[in-house]
């Protein structure tokens, strides 16, 4: 008798889940929720359509940037932990020689490059994005602050 009756409560358990989850799901079956799932999420257009066109963002142009930005932003890995031979801004001893030069060659290796004895300094120093003026004043806050 008993086990008659823990089936018949499972029948009636498995009727009512199916029931449930027949009425939860007959959402989907509603035509606004056909439509919200079936909307469009883009636009097509045809040759001739007037399509619109954002406006593409314009850089200002701000000016150069001083030498202690650039510095900072492109220098200072190398010139701060000496890699590859790059003198370290503040190391009196290592600058010495390369003031000796003259500014004019120091700008002219730090613009197009150098390979000397002590290590290598490439073009700019690698910065891509920097200007011939940008990469002397740079230098010049090198030198400041190595004298």
């Amino acid at each position: 008798m008993y086990e008659r009756s823990m089936y018949k409560i499972r029948i009636v358990l498995v009727a009512l889940a199916v029931t449930i989850t027949g009425v939860a799901s007959a959402h989907h079956l509603e035509e606004s929720s056909i439509k919200e799932r079936t909307k469009p999420t883009g636009k097509v257009y045809r040759v001739g359509d007037d399509v619109p066109v954002a406006k593409p963002a314009v850089a200002e142009p701000t000016g150069p940037r001083s030498g202690s930005d650039v510095y900072t932003a492109k220098c200072a890995m190398c010139h701060d932990a000496g890699v590859a031979g790059a003198p370290k801004v503040g190391d009196t001893g290592a600058w010495v020689d390369r003031i000796a030069q003259g500014e004019a060659v120091l700008f002219e290796h730090a613009i197009k490059g150098f390979q000397g004895s002590a290590g290598f300094m490439p073009a700019k120093g690698g910065c891509t994005d920097c200007s011939d003026e940008e990469v002397t004043e740079a230098v010049k806050h090198m030198l400041e602050n190595s004298k």
